[in-house]
């Protein structure tokens, strides 16, 4: 019996990690590509909210079938239900990153002032890409005082998601007041990033969630 509720905590896990990865990837490239100021090529991002969905409902049914048929105990039990609200983050997450790179690429032109916008939003894009993946790096860790070190340097980075997106909304409010006509355009940039530092905020909960699962407690999540 414990053989097999191990096989399914195994695949369930792998299931959950593949979701994240699949998110992380995408901000991986869209990342590479505002370095290589080449907006065009977010368009070649393949990131499908639906399919996600379709995989978290499926992941939902291997985690409710494995706590009906093998009642697993408090550590065990604590992983399950922390892998049911991952999934849910992670979906929410992925709407995000869909959400910035699709309103981004359509806003983002040469008429803007290109420099201002992406003096900030590349470290608030690192930021988001580094506290989702150090949050999905927690699923796979043993030790807990290295599970609470990283659940640590996730708040750090959500917290300078935060700020860098406070300072650029400060700085193109101030853009728009010289370019009226511009006014659509510099807001959807900012709706974009707004999407970019929520994914920041995100990772915090999933961190949260794999704290939870890894040492108990409270689920505290944003």
């Amino acid at each position: 019996m414990l053989k097999i509720y191990e096989e399914k905590r195994n695949i369930i896990k792998d299931e959950v990690l593949f979701m994240g990865n699949s998110v992380i990837e995408a901000l991986e490239i869209s990342l590479q590509t505002l370095k290589s100021d080449d907006i065009s090529a977010l368009k070649d991002i393949d990131l499908s909210v639906k399919k996600l969905s379709n995989k978290s409902n499926q992941i939902d049914n291997l985690i409710v079938t494995a706590l009906a048929l093998y009642s697993p105990e408090a550590k065990d039990l604590r992983e399950m239900i922390s892998y049911l609200k991952i999934t849910n983050e992670l979906i929410r997450a992925a709407a995000n990153v869909k959400g910035f790179v699709k309103i981004f690429r359509k806003a983002f032109s040469e008429d803007l002032n290109t420099n201002t916008i992406l003096e900030f939003t590349i470290p608030l894009h690192k930021s988001s890409l580094l506290a989702l993946r150090t949050s999905m790096s927690m699923i796979e860790e043993t030790n807990e005082k290295h599970t609470e070190e990283k659940y640590h340097r996730v708040i750090v980075e959500e917290s300078k998601a935060n700020d860098l997106y406070a300072i650029v909304e400060k700085n193109i409010l101030k853009l728009i007041s010289k370019n009226l006509e511009l006014s659509k355009e510099y807001f959807d940039i900012l709706s974009s990033l707004r999407r970019l530092e929520r994914t920041a905020d995100r990772a915090s909960s999933i961190a949260s969630l794999a704290l939870f699962a890894q040492v108990g407690g409270d689920i505290i999540q944003s």
